[in-house]
């Protein structure tokens, strides 16, 4: 079968052009479809969200050319804190701290806004020579055959790969089309999402504070403001984001506290329903799952663009390995090697998540005071806590080579 490209891409968010990436530079020639128009997509306000980005993450995001731009817009994390809280209450006493000055390799990671990293990866894709992107369609069917597939896109063309990769979403329908099945569950928590300004200087510190409805992320960006992920009941959730500025504020500061002396919002305010959401298969004939189209984690760890860039990491390093072999790369062989890579550790991820959000998101005494001991004792056991430690900055596991800072 003659194909246009090597590898087409579903999905043009933000793992999708960053796998993109990671194979036109090895030298397979890639092609990006994306429902969404790009002048949409480039706008500032498209997403209000911020990534904290392990280590390694910042490692693929280097590798892949992007990084050497971003990291002057990008805050390093340089402690994390967590504690039990109620709104009014203030924080109770921390107990779990981290300081990045335990770890060898430096910040346990970045935050950076969504608004700047997509378009440092739009940019990077424009400078590429192997990549196509097709924007503002969507593709509507896809044919497999023995030797490629075949993507119907919604302005009647056809195109044509040896590999299809879905990077388009928690309800990818590329996975749908493929008859790839779901395993998950409603959360009944909706994340508010927003950046705000504060009088008093963040230091590079990371906060956590478990409330009885959901956690409160108070995440540093740079200068004077930190963006909040705000986990509330679905229904709470929907009153809050309907109030206007004032009364958003109104909600938030019991919760938020002053630590930080007086906040106030800056910029738009945001809503994410939460639910788990994994892939039966994260492989079907000649086609891939990336991202949340594999797997739609629970926030509370703020893993869930991290596990994504794992995603981006391994199948690049599966398939350009395999192409120099000379293998087919859509192969069963070839993509069960992903598949086994990446389908436990995205498991182990989503029970963890799942459990500590049940553990936390509530007000009962016995299970606050086993959650402080427990939390206590990371923090208290040297060796216990810089293993923590390193698997917040994404250390450790069976990393890619792109995640040890290595080229594929």
């Amino acid at each position: 079968m003659k194909t246009d490209a090597d590898i087409l891409i579903i999905g043009g968010g933000l793992n999708g052009p960053s796998l993109a990436l990671a194979l036109a530079q090895a030298g397979l020639h890639v092609i990006v479809v994306d429902a969404t128009p790009r002048e949409i997509r480039e706008m500032p306000e498209f997403d209000g969200r911020s990534y904290a980005l392990a280590l390694a993450s910042t490692r693929v995001l280097e590798g892949i050319g992007v990084w050497r731009e971003l990291a002057s817009q990008a805050q390093p994390i340089l402690q994390i804190k967590a504690s039990d809280g109620r709104a009014g209450e203030g924080s109770a006493p921390f107990f779990l701290h981290f300081d990045h000055a335990e770890l060898e390799e430096g910040p346990m990671g970045h935050m950076l806004e969504d608004r700047f990293l997509r378009a440092a990866l739009l940019a990077a894709m424009d400078a590429e020579d192997r990549i196509r992107q097709v924007s503002g369609v969507a593709a509507i069917a896809q044919e497999i055959s023995g030797t490629g597939v075949s993507v119907h896109l919604e302005n009647g063309e056809t195109v044509t790969a040896r590999l299809l990769v879905g990077c388009d979403g928690r309800d990818s329908p590329t996975a749908a089309r493929a008859g790839i099945r779901r395993t998950g569950w409603d959360y009944g928590q909706t994340a508010l999402v927003c950046a705000v300004e504060h009088a008093r200087a963040h230091e590079g510190c990371a906060y956590q504070f478990f409330m009885p409805a959901g956690p409160l992320a108070i995440l540093p960006l740079p200068g004077n403001r930190s963006s909040i992920v705000w986990s509330e009941a679905t229904e709470t959730a929907a009153t809050i984001h309907a109030l206007d500025e004032s009364g958003y504020l109104e909600a938030l500061c019991p919760r938020f506290g002053y630590f930080l002396g007086k906040i106030s919002l800056a910029g738009k305010r945001y809503a994410y329903p939460l639910k788990l959401t994994i892939a039966n298969s994260f492989i079907a004939p000649r086609l891939a799952l990336v991202g949340d189209a594999a797997h739609g984690l629970h926030p509370i760890a703020g893993q869930g663009f991290n596990f994504g860039l794992r995603d981006v990491a391994a199948l690049a390093e599966v398939l350009v390995l395999a192409a120099r072999r000379g293998e087919d790369i859509a192969s069963p062989l070839v993509l069960e090697r992903y598949q086994q890579w990446r389908r436990f550790d995205t498991m182990m991820m989503a029970v963890g998540t799942d459990s500590v959000n049940r553990l936390f998101s509530n007000d009962n005494a016995l299970l606050r005071g086993v959650r402080v001991l427990g939390m206590g004792a990371i923090s208290a056991i040297p060796t216990l806590r810089q293993r923590f430690m390193r698997e917040a900055a994404g250390l450790t596991g069976d990393l890619p080579r792109l995640m040890r800072g290595l080229p594929i």
